[in-house]
Formats: structure tokens, C-alpha cells, sequence
């Protein structure tokens, strides 16, 4: 098992940066890929972005690329996320994945934070 723990939400104004964080811990985070998804009022849960064990292999969706930044430190069992140039359509709760192989589905990932809720005011 592995547990999932978000932190660094919150409400920020257009324009402004946020850096998410996911602490792991139980089964030894350096086995797993990690990602990051997102989910709107009303929408389904969405791919936000991934990164590979070695950190070495990043993707992200094209509503956040060049904005946001993936990053990991095995060393801390921790996941970032780096938000800047922060949007409205940016707010939803933010949650952390961990799964055998990086991967944009949802399905393909097997343990969950709770999430992490970003407001983003016009």
C-alpha cells in the first residue's frame, strides 16, 4: 500500500503560482511513476501531468504546458507541482497518483491522495 498525501492549495489570483506537494509513504516510492490529475465541479477527472521513476521522462496536457512544472525527489518520498501563470479554468481539487508506469489515465493508477483544493480568482 502506499498512501498519498497533497498539500500547498489554495486561492491565488489570475496570474499568480501555487507549487503543490505529495508526500508518499509505505511501499517504496521510488518503484512508482507518479502523476498529477485535476477535477472540476461537474467535469471529470482529468491529466495534468506525469513524471517517470528516474524523472527523466515528463508529460504534460497541453491546457498547462509551459505553465506548470513537474518534479520529484526521491530522497523525500515527495512529488511537486510548480504552477505559474495561473488561470480560472485552473481551479479544481488537485490530486496525486501513483502507478506502475507514468501514464496520462486515470485508470492506470492504482493509489490516491484525497486532494488538494486550487482556487484561481479573475
Amino acid at each position: 500500500q502506499v498512501q498519498l498525501v497533497e498539500s500547498g492549495g489554495g486561492l491565488v489570483q489570475a496570474g499568480g503560482s501555487l507549487r503543490l506537494s505529495c508526500a508518499a509513504s509505505g511501499r517504496t516510492f521510488s518503484t512508482d511513476a507518479m502523476g498529477w490529475f485535476r477535477q472540476a465541479p461537474g467535469k471529470e477527472r482529468e491529466f495534468v501531468a506525469y513524471i517517470s521513476l528516474s524523472g527523466g521522462n515528463t508529460n504534460y496536457a497541453p491546457s498547462v504546458k509551459g505553465r506548470f512544472t513537474i518534479s520529484r525527489a526521491n530522497a523525500k518520498n515527495t512529488v511537486y507541482l510548480q504552477m505559474n501563470s495561473l488561470k480560472p479554468e485552473d481551479t479544481a481539487v488537485y490530486y496525486c497518483a501513483a502507478g506502475a508506469s507514468p501514464s496520462s489515465l486515470v485508470h492506470r493508477y492504482d493509489y490516491w491522495g484525497q486532494g488538494t483544493q486550487v482556487t484561481v480568482s479573475s
